[in-house]
């Protein structure tokens, strides 16, 4: 059995960069939410914040879909 190092290396390279992105995408979410809640309670608008988080876990959901959609294609 010969084990194709450079097709491995490919997979745990890709899976490295998805996963750190992910991450960072919910991250940006989370803190996006959170300076909603600061915002409001100062009285200050933060529309741009949730729409920004709102983006991120939009941007989370699409490239889990689409992995999914590979694995099952």
């Amino acid at each position: 059995m010969k084990i194709d190092w450079a097709a491995l290396g490919s997979v745990f390279g890709v899976s490295l960069v998805v996963t750190v992105t992910l991450v960072a995408l919910f991250t940006l979410g989370i803190s996006g939410l959170s300076r909603r809640e600061r915002a409001t309670a100062e009285g200050r608008s933060a529309a741009l914040a949730v729409t920004g988080a709102y983006a991120c876990f939009a941007a989370c959901a699409a490239a889990v879909g689409y992995g999914i959609y590979l694995i099952m294609a």
